[in-house]
């Protein structure tokens, strides 16, 4: 009898030890935290991508509320140094902040808390700083943008056919003259290009990542200019609703805007951040190095596409066949036989480009470093993941170059 009692015990034992493993996010480790830092809130388009990533990572790994810290509306000054310390501070084994002016902050706190390990999206210094927690990530979202612009040459492609008098100029709403900025316009003008040859472009600069007013101003101003078909790299539904009140088709960056602009949006491509976030968190679990320079592709699903918007065509024809140039350009970036930046599809000055050193290894007087020409093509996010397309090619003008 004491022996079926002791064995009953044991079980019992044996199933609470259970129970807390279980309680414990499945891992047996509860003690794990993770800060994020973001420069806006939910209203910025940019930051809303990232807290949704947040949000996947959260639900996929089982961390609890107590597991993740997040901070918003930090910008770009010491602000962030003191939000990273007291992310430290409060026990956080990974602080991940989010925009390119947070860098130079979280590479000062990485320095001050060397237990921790800090990444940040965008930057350019950790594979030049040599700090061991101090690491960058970012993704080739040029490839996105490239089939998000086959989705709006289509749409360009269909106008011309109805109304012989469309001139095929579009435009772009940017918010710096930074690298980031002109590899994504860049590859989004090729993409509507390999669909419409003879396309041109204009782009009007903000000068700021979010600036509801602003965007929707250089929108109205690119639209009064001429352009049918207008893209943004800016963070909020500024431009998109003005494309709405005027009737003219678009393309977001990092969500749809189809809610606000159900007639005009057509497609939006944006980093998938989730991907990233599970890598970093499992490698601080299982006691392994983060990378130090870390590029997300279509594969590690990294690179998304959301819904074609089919209301934003004129026929069910004519986005299903916007459908299948666009899987049949992804299918060709994956395999490989397709680059974005291939120098037979562009020209600088009349010529074609035979060579180019990039400004990979980035100082202060942002010096060339890095030839990036191999086998034909402009080969970017490859040398460090952070962009460094910052060629003006033939067929876009800048209408503003202050910023």
């Amino acid at each position: 009898m004491k022996k079926v009692l002791a064995i009953v015990l044991c079980v019992a034992l044996l199933a609470g030890l259970c129970v807390s493993l279980i309680a414990c996010n499945g891992d047996g480790d509860d003690t794990f935290k993770i800060g994020f830092i973001c420069l806006h809130d939910e209203n910025s388009t940019y930051d809303k991508n990232f807290l949704d990533g947040v949000a996947e990572v959260k639900a996929k790994l089982g961390l609890t509320d107590d597991q993740i810290i997040i901070k918003k509306n930090i910008p770009e000054s010491n602000d962030c140094y003191v939000a990273a310390a007291e992310l430290a501070d409060a026990g956080c084994d990974i602080v991940f902040a989010n925009s390119f002016g947070h860098e130079k902050h979280i590479l000062k706190a990485a320095k001050e808390f060397p237990e921790v390990q800090f990444c940040h999206a965008t930057g350019t210094m950790a594979h030049t700083e040599n700090v061991a927690n101090f690491h960058n990530a970012f993704a080739s979202i040029y490839e996105g943008r490239y089939l998000a612009g086959v989705a709006a040459g289509v749409k360009l492609q269909e106008m011309m056919a109805a109304d012989n008098t469309v001139v095929p100029k579009i435009g772009y709403v940017g918010a710096y003259t930074y690298a980031e900025v002109v590899s994504g316009y860049t590859s989004f003008y090729l993409g509507v290009k390999s669909i419409v040859s003879n396309v041109t472009m204009e782009v009007q600069f903000t000068g700021s990542w979010y600036d509801e007013i602003e965007e929707k101003n250089a929108a109205n101003a690119l639209i009064n200019n001429g352009c049918v078909l207008i893209s943004q790299h800016a963070d909020s539904w500024g431009a998109p609703t003005a494309c709405e009140t005027a009737g003219v088709p678009n393309v977001s960056y990092n969500g749809s805007t189809k809610s606000a602009c159900p007639n005009t949006f057509i497609i939006s491509s944006r980093i998938n951040w989730a991907p990233y976030y599970e890598y970093i968190i499992n490698q601080v679990k299982n006691g392994e190095a983060i990378a130090t320079d870390w590029t997300g592709t279509i594969a590690t699903g990294s690179v998304v596409l959301t819904d074609l918007n089919e209301d934003a065509y004129a026929s069910a024809t004519t986005a299903a066949a916007a459908k299948t140039a666009i899987n049949t350009a992804k299918a060709n970036l994956q395999n490989g036989s397709l680059k974005v930046f291939a120098t037979d599809t562009f020209t600088v000055d009349g010529q074609a480009l035979t060579s180019y050193k990039a400004d990979v290894d980035t100082d202060d007087a942002f010096t060339p470093d890095t030839e990036v020409i191999v086998n034909g093509y402009f080969d970017e996010s490859a040398k460090r993941s952070a962009p460094y397309f910052d060629i003006n090619i033939d067929g876009i003008t800048l209408l503003n170059t202050k910023f």
